[in-house]
């Protein structure tokens, strides 16, 4: 594991979570106050999801770009003092608080971020050189046409569908200032206020844990402008499409529906697409933590016209011939492998081959086997233990959905884990049994500990993230307000105890 990793704590807290008055967390004041929060608190990482731009059930994890910026995270208050936009507009924006509504955020936010733009001088240096750089020319001429053609890429007209150049060439002309420019507005406006806050945080002595998920959205403009680089039959529909058997989140599995990369024709490119994503996560990331890890070594091939993820073949991936190429290009990175799931040994190697830290989920860790991995005393050094993650229910949510019975054969085997790491915190109640979890992390052998905010708080089922293999009603948990004083204190409290 890279000496970059020190020893240290993380807490795990989107930015749609942060608290604020207009829907949904921002790039704004509230995200400049959480990380002061966390410096007072000693924490050194700050672990986000996706930061791109949601699509179909409002997931980060499809996108209808890899390398967007969600414009619900663009701070208006930034755009008022900018005169973008003016009081009135902003009042107009703001909304109740709780969870998000994105529905709500869909109809109104497009049009205050059109206004802005109406106000925007586009013929602003800085803008006109990032419009020329092209990084953003297939997101916002896809954007463009979903705007006049609406549904998925595949029902595009034909010359637009196969991205035909003379087609592309006149519609771009003909929706030029209309739309064309406004979705790179749009992300230069994302990107100058993400690039300020990073700066930020990493003055405080923090760093930002970046999520890059494997696998893309179908309807995007990854797959519409790089369709030779997917899985995709003549019309450029997937072939097969991207998921996971039967496992410990879900009995049927987890049907995910992605297109499957073209293995095959990355590598005759020297995976040229996949290293300009590494790349562009390593600017906005501190570090890179891969989603799906093991989608790298083999892959799971569900067949397209599947209604559950039982049926599939594993085929393989790139493995290390992608990581040589990525370290050949762009020198040493800190990546951390999410590694859940049920694994076989080639990749377990793959993961040790890389060096990269994986992954440790306490909620997992007792079944009452002395050899799971997941018990404390089990974590090794290159690791970095969570208590849950944002596919988990929150601790308090795991240790309600116990019966009594169940409770008071839990709380030993928690003790003993505690004992196990030299830790000892008093346990009475369900709540104690959470912050005993968070302690259990922080206490562990693992480099890295990072617990999400929802634990630090102790809440419960109400504030869960995400529940895997459900579309509908997911990332929707918003904190009410900052972290309070006495949660925060007994965190910097327990991250000092253990040398974090």
């Amino acid at each position: 594991m890279s000496e970059k990793f020190k020893r240290g704590a993380g807490v795990l807290c989107h930015i749609s979570s942060l608290p604020n008055k207009y829907g949904i967390g921002s790039l704004g004041k509230e995200a400049y106050e959480f990380a002061d929060l966390l410096q007072k608190s000693h924490v050194k990482y700050w672990q986000i999801l996706p930061l791109t731009q949601t699509g179909f059930g409002d997931s980060p994890y499809q996108s209808v770009c890899c390398n967007s910026g969600n414009p619900y995270f663009i701070d208006l208050e930034s755009l008022k003092e900018e005169g973008l936009i003016d009081g009135e507009e902003l009042q107009s924006a703001e909304a109740p608080a709780g969870k998000t509504d994105y529905a709500a955020l869909y109809q109104s936010r497009y049009k205050i971020l059109r206004l802005a733009y109406a106000r925007f001088n586009i013929k602003d240096g800085e803008f006109a050189d990032f419009v020329a750089k092209g990084e953003y020319e297939d997101y916002a001429l896809f954007m463009s046409l979903k705007e006049r053609y609406g549904g998925t890429f595949d029902e595009f007209p034909e010359a637009y569908k196969h991205k035909e150049n003379l087609a592309m060439y006149e519609f771009k002309q003909s929706v030029y200032k209309s739309d064309y420019l406004f979705w790179q507005f749009v992300q230069f406006i994302f990107l100058k206020q993400w690039k300020k806050l990073k700066a930020y945080v990493n003055s405080l002595g923090i760093k930002i844990i970046g999520d890059l998920p494997l696998y893309v959205a179908y309807d995007s403009s990854d797959v519409w402008g790089h369709h030779e680089l997917f899985r995709l039959d003549e019309d450029l529909k997937p072939s097969a499409v991207a998921g996971v058997p039967p496992d410990y989140f879900s009995e049927k599995g987890q049907l995910w529906g992605n297109p499957l990369y073209d293995w095959d024709a990355l590598s005759a490119v020297n995976y040229d697409w996949w290293i300009e994503r590494i790349q562009k996560a390593a600017e906005l990331f501190d570090v890179i933590r891969i989603d799906h890890f093991r989608g790298l070594d083999r892959y799971y091939a569900i067949p397209a016209d599947a209604e559950t993820a039982e049926e599939g073949v594993w085929l393989p991936g790139p493995g290390m011939r992608l990581f040589n190429e990525i370290r050949r290009r762009l020198g040493e990175l800190e990546i951390i492998a999410e590694d859940l799931g049920i694994l076989d040994a080639a990749a377990h190697k793959l993961r040790a081959r890389t060096g990269f830290p994986g992954m440790k989920i306490l909620q997992f860790a007792f079944d009452g086997s002395n050899d799971n991995p997941y018990l404390p005393e089990n974590i090794e050094e290159n690791s970095v233990v969570y208590t849950g993650t944002h596919d988990n229910d929150t601790t308090l949510g795991f240790i309600n959905g116990m019966s009594d019975e169940e409770f008071k054969q839990f709380k030993p085997k928690l003790r003993s884990a505690l004992a196990s790491v030299k830790a000892v915190f008093p346990m009475v109640s369900r709540e104690d049994a959470v912050l005993a979890l968070n302690v259990c992390a922080l206490a562990s052998k693992a480099r890295l500990a990072i617990i999400p905010v929802q634990d630090i708080l102790v809440l419960g089922t109400e504030a869960r993230m995400n529940v895997p293999s459900t579309a509908m009603g997911n990332w929707q948990f918003r904190l009410e307000s900052m972290p309070d004083r006495l949660h925060t204190a007994i965190l910097r409290k327990n991250i000092d105890k253990y040398k974090r």
